[in-house]
């Protein structure tokens, strides 16, 4: 694992910098991510983090692409509006979670 700073923190990252402890999560973190990857956080992409947090918390696994369109109840084509390029992944990784099973 590698340390990276973070929004002033020093946080483990694994190598695809994904955070390794999902509790070391906070907004101003997924800001910093987001900024990194390129994308402006608005409510709606709040909508989608929050969703994917509390159903990682419930199930323990990070949620699909199809979990977040079908259970989160956001369309397929905006969520590729908000994340573009790879939505699943980079939710994941704003939210502070590993990336999904089956992301490439």
């Amino acid at each position: 694992m590698t340390v990276q700073a973070i929004a002033g923190l020093n946080l483990e990252v694994d190598a695809e910098g994904f955070l390794t402890n999902p509790d070391d999560w906070n907004r101003d973190v997924a800001q910093a991510i987001a900024a990194e990857l390129g994308i402006e956080l608005t409510d709606r992409h709040w909508d989608v983090i929050e969703f994917v947090r509390k159903d990682f918390s419930e199930t323990g696994t990070v949620p699909t692409l199809r979990r977040i369109t079908k259970v989160g109840g956001v369309p397929t084509k905006e969520i590729y509006k908000l994340f573009p390029k790879g939505p699943a992944k980079k939710v994941a990784k704003i939210a502070g979670l590993s990336k999904p099973t089956g992301c490439i």
